[in-house]
């Protein structure tokens, strides 16, 4: 096995990484910029070498730099979390003319599935259904005019390369096309430097379900289940549970196998997601794309399948089989995610950078948390401000639910703004607790959630009033003076919503 594994990430993927290398007896080597010095990755590493400045581009997206560290400190595998360079073709070309393993799949693979459009002629060929589009980029507004009359608004507009939400626009008919088409090429070009767009149908109130697979250099291609991640914003996932609420076994099924067709088509090795959209009327699903690495919401499929992702990566690059076949893949209770981002859900999620003055993470049965930060640490504007990811796992969906809203209550981080509010909210919403969920949840929830909120909080504050009249002086006194010392937990239940939450 691999003596000593350089990690070419940040945050808490890279702290995840390190503790699957920990349990192996793995050394384990960190980079990091400017702005990480005092990182939590930097201080979990068993050696950290500096690589840069702050600007992810002159610090975790150069690779002549990682390379380098990863010769000097004698590492002989790099492993690259997710974003950065985890899925450069050319990066691990590089990596592997050095004569260092990379634990991901071969760039090939990466090539063939990186931009959208070359994906979509390799799901085809596989005979697994795609959306209804083109496979070549719009050479012109005249020509996506015609394409999308011919296929029916509304239509989107897509980036090929890259991802993240970036390059992308619906339209809902032909007055909104030319501009639509000129921001998401001007976009692309900026976010990717490559202004290619393709144009495919628009599904409708779609659900977002992803299958996580699993293939090894011995030719075993195995699917494990799969996660729904419909609940985004700005085309970015925020909560992902797994299995999905709508699934079934022959769904589940039906959409594993096209997944590995879509795995095998490439000779694919280690662990990939392959992403469909699928309609709530009649479960028919389109393939979307595959994400050659690991995802950011792999632990849901951790905690129902039992099965350690990292780890497996780690064994598939030193060469070993996959230690589980596809009989022997079962799902077990329900798992749910949410990713705590350092961001403000009443200002369209807008990063809240700063200094976490208070930190204090949820535990208990069925609880994880993937954290990358610490209190007295700090969020830096220099990348993604994700805090960390908060997974329960429960016998069923509404076990989980409830251990989600409780793990919320007592999550608390101070100092900056943060999404647990808006997860707290969410947890008690009906639509999601009755997993009626699609890629347009969120602006349906906020528009609900003003009316509920003010009932709820006239509500409270007529208990309130009630049982003050009623109790003596002395007690009301009492009672005021402890609300307004309670912790974050004490304060978590009826009257949780009058409180001063972050």
């Amino acid at each position: 096995m691999f003596k000593k594994i350089l990690i070419a990430n940040r945050g808490e993927i890279a702290c995840r990484v390190m503790r699957a290398c920990r349990e192996m007896k793995i050394g384990t080597i960190a980079v990091y910029s400017d702005a990480d010095r005092d990182a939590l990755h930097v201080r979990m590493a068993d050696e950290a070498y500096h690589i840069g400045p702050s600007p992810s581009n002159e610090s975790y997206l150069c690779w002549d730099k990682i390379i380098e560290v990863a010769k000097t400190a004698g590492a002989e595998a790099i492993h690259p979390g997710y974003g950065f360079l985890s899925e450069n073709a050319e990066f691990v070309r590089e990596v592997t003319k050095a004569g260092i393993t990379f634990i991901g799949p071969p760039p090939e693979a990466m090539e063939g599935l990186g931009g959208k459009m070359s994906a979509r002629k390799i799901a085809i060929e596989a005979k697994v259904p795609i959306v209804p589009g083109t496979t070549e980029p719009l050479r012109s507004f005249e020509e996506a005019k015609v394409i999308s009359a011919e296929i029916g608004y509304p239509v989107m507009l897509k980036a090929s390369a890259g991802g993240g939400g970036k390059g992308m626009r619906l339209v809902f008919d032909e007055s909104e096309l030319k501009s639509a088409l000129e921001g998401a090429q001007s976009e692309a070009l900026a976010g990717f430097g490559d202004d290619a767009v393709y144009v495919e149908k628009a599904v409708v109130a779609p659900r977002h379900i992803e299958i996580q697979v699993f293939s090894d250099t011995h030719g075993n291609h195995v699917y494990l289940g799969e996660r729904e991640c419909s609940i985004q914003r700005r085309h970015q996932k925020v909560i992902e549970e797994a299995p999905s609420p709508i699934n079934s076994a022959e769904l589940r099924e039906a959409m594993g196998e096209c997944a590995v067709k879509v795995a095998k088509a490439v000779n694919y090795v280690g662990a990939g997601t392959v992403e469909f959209l699928v309609s709530d009327l009649d479960r028919s699903f389109y393939f979307l794309e595959m994400n050659t690495r690991l995802q950011v919401e792999h632990p849901v499929t951790e905690l129902v399948t039992g099965i350690d992702l990292v780890r497996e990566q780690i064994n598939v690059a030193w060469g070993s089989e996959l230690s589980f076949k596809q009989e022997d893949i079962t799902i077990a209770g329900h798992a749910i995610e949410c990713r705590v981002y350092a961001e403000d859900p009443d200002n369209n999620f807008l990063p809240c950078p700063g200094k976490i003055t208070r930190l204090r993470v949820p535990q208990g049965p069925g609880v994880r948390d993937d954290g990358g930060v610490y209190e007295g640490g700090e969020v830096t504007i220099f990348y993604d401000p994700m805090i960390s990811k908060l997974a329960v796992h429960g016998r069923d969906r509404a076990e989980a639910v409830d251990r989600m809203r409780r793990a919320l209550m007592e999550y608390e981080v101070g100092g900056i703004k943060t999404t647990l509010a808006f997860f707290r909210e969410v947890m008690d919403d009906v639509e999601f607790i009755e997993g009626r969920l699609d890629t347009g949840f969120i602006p349906r929830f906020n528009e609900r959630k003003p009316a509920a909120t003010s009932d709820e909080t006239t509500k409270d504050m007529a208990i309130i009033a009630a049982a003050l009249a009623h109790s003596k002086p002395k007690a009301a006194a009492a009672n005021a003076a402890a609300s307004t010392h309670e912790s974050k937990w004490a304060s978590a239940g009826r009257f949780a919503q009058l409180g001063s939450r972050i």
